[in-house]
């Protein structure tokens, strides 16, 4: 099997200030990367993430000044299907977070553009912030970049303050 993991135009969605949804960005313009559950370099991109989870929520709910742009990455699952969106904004609540899809599905049929959904800690795979113009986290994109075109890739760097 393989999963669907959001890049390139997604970043645009989720890179934007305010909410997706009030962008008025063109979700049919989003691109997916597959990748198969056992890639080790995407295992050990949400490794890492997950790893410091913990500090990047805490620094979300009390963020410094030079701090915007909080995003989770999140798995969606469509019985057998699953595919990763970037989530922007979120909060935390009693049983998880809630938060507004940022991509356009491909893969699952059972959310939409723009939905609030409801997910736990177990379905983040990653996430990313912005400090003085350059990304923090992200780390999943990171590997996506070795799938695009060396343009591609350095386009998106360049655009989105991407370090890697």
């Amino acid at each position: 099997m393989k999963l669907a993991v959001r890049t390139a135009m997604s970043l645009m969605l989720a890179l934007a200030p305010g909410s997706a949804c009030a962008q008025g960005a063109d979700p049919g313009d989003d691109k997916t990367i597959m990748f198969t559950e056992d890639d080790p370099e995407m295992a050990a991109a949400t490794a890492q993430a997950l790893a410091s989870l913990d500090e990047f929520l805490a620094l979300s709910e009390a963020p410094s000044s030079d701090t915007d742009r909080f995003k989770l990455k999140v798995k969606v699952r469509d019985g057998n299907v699953s595919e990763h969106f970037w989530v922007i904004p979120f909060r935390r609540t009693e049983t998880g977070f809630v938060g507004i899809l940022a991509n356009q599905p491909e893969q699952v049929r059972n959310v939409v553009f723009g939905q609030n959904i409801e997910f736990t800690r177990n379905d983040i795979s990653d996430w990313g912030y912005m400090r003085a113009g350059h990304q923090v986290g992200s780390f999943t994109v990171c590997v996506m970049f070795n799938k695009m075109s060396k343009e591609e890739a350095d386009t998106m760097r360049d655009q989105y303050g991407f370090d890697c």
